[in-house]
């Protein structure tokens, strides 16, 4: 491992922590039999950035948590919770329109629907006519 080099670069502060060296084939073990034919690869540090304990983390904002400090709800929050449910009950609406007994349920709707505006047709027609009955 090699030493602990400091650099300064952007207001952090670096230190090498390892260093890689690549070994050519024969050079392992003492005094090789053959001169090496490549050349040693360069030494390639490895730089990590070190955190400075003297400097100061930049201020964080409060986590909005949905009530005043009294403990009272906000209005963002109960928006929030009004508009969460409202979504919920249209998509629990949609899905169930989409099962076989949601359909079923709705073409009676339909179907009382229908026999109730022709009721009301009837009444209307004999109201119009006194001389009919």
């Amino acid at each position: 491992m090699a030493a602990a080099v400091p650099t300064s670069k952007n207001g952090w502060t670096f230190r090498v922590t390892e260093v890689r060296i690549s070994l050519t084939a024969g050079s392992v073990g003492g005094m090789p039999d053959e001169p090496a034919q490549e050349p040693e690869a360069p030494v390639e540090p490895v730089v990590e950035p070190v955190i400075d304990p003297m400097r100061t983390p930049p201020p964080t904002e409060p986590v909005d948590t949905g009530y005043t400090p009294s403990g009272v709800p906000t209005f963002e929050s109960v928006r929030e919770k009004i508009e969460t449910r409202y979504g919920t009950a249209i998509g629990a609406a949609e899905l169930d329109a989409e099962t076989p007994e949601g359909r079923t349920i709705e073409e009676q709707y339909e179907a009382r629907q229908r026999a109730a505006a022709e009721r009301l047709a009837q009444i209307r027609e004999s109201m119009r006519n006194p001389d009919s009955q």
